[in-house]
C-alpha cells in the first residue's frame, strides 16, 4: 500500500466555514491537535494553526468554534508532482 506524502485537515467551523491545513505527517497533526487544541478545547482565545504549505501566512482559530475535523490522506504519484516537466 502506498504511503500518503501529507495529510489534509479540514477544520468544519460555526457557521460553515471551512478551512484546509496540511501537515506532512499523522504524528505531525497528533502531536498538534493534543497539546495546541485538545488541551484548549473550550476555549474562546486564539491558538496558533500551522500553515507550511503557505509561506509568510499563518492562521489563528478559536478552539470552541471548531465542530469538526477530518483528516484526509493525501496521495501524490509522480504525474502530480511539481518537479516533472
Amino acid at each position: 500500500m502506498p504511503k500518503p506524502t501529507a495529510f489534509a485537515v479540514h477544520l468544519m467551523i460555526e457557521g460553515g466555514h471551512r478551512e484546509e491545513v496540511r501537515f506532512e505527517t499523522l504524528q505531525e497533526f497528533q502531536v498538534w491537535y493534543q497539546k495546541a487544541l485538545l488541551p484548549v478545547r473550550d476555549s474562546t482565545e486564539f491558538v496558533n494553526v500551522p500553515i507550511k504549505t503557505m509561506q509568510g501566512e499563518y492562521m489563528v482559530i478559536r478552539p470552541s468554534s471548531i465542530k469538526a475535523i477530518r483528516v484526509e490522506p493525501i496521495f501524490t504519484t509522480s504525474i502530480d508532482r511539481d518537479d516533472v516537466e
